[in-house]
């Protein structure tokens, strides 16, 4: 089994910076893609940001230029450094590890939220 930690959620002032962390842990032998998601009340979970093995990136174009992933092989940890926040970012994150062998769509962490809001 896997376990998908996620922190750093809180609750920021429009455009200020937070930074979440995501760690991997248990029968973790291989990670391919981690990601970022979210998903915001009424709304439907959609991708933020996610990055392969390789290091490759790929972003949701609402967050093109603000916010950028990085991870830690070593640790296998996933960052979500988040600047620039709008109110329209304020939801709850989660962040998705897929391994292999592993379940396709990967294991999910719990969520942290994220508050956007003067």
């Amino acid at each position: 089994q896997v376990q998908v930690l996620e922190s750093g959620g809180g609750l920021v002032q429009p455009g200020g910076s937070l930074r979440l962390s995501c760690a991997a842990s248990g029968r973790v032998f291989s990670i391919n893609v981690m990601g970022w998601y979210r998903q915001a009340p009424g709304k439907q979970r959609e991708m933020v940001a996610v990055i392969s093995s390789g290091g490759s990136t790929d972003f949701a174009d609402s967050v093109k230029g603000r916010f950028t992933i990085s991870r830690d092989n070593a640790k296998n940890t996933v960052y979500l450094q988040m600047n620039s926040l709008k109110p329209e970012d304020t939801a709850v994150y989660f962040c998705n590890v897929v391994v292999r062998p592993g379940p396709l769509m990967g294991y999910w962490g719990q969520g942290t939220q994220v508050t956007v809001s003067s």
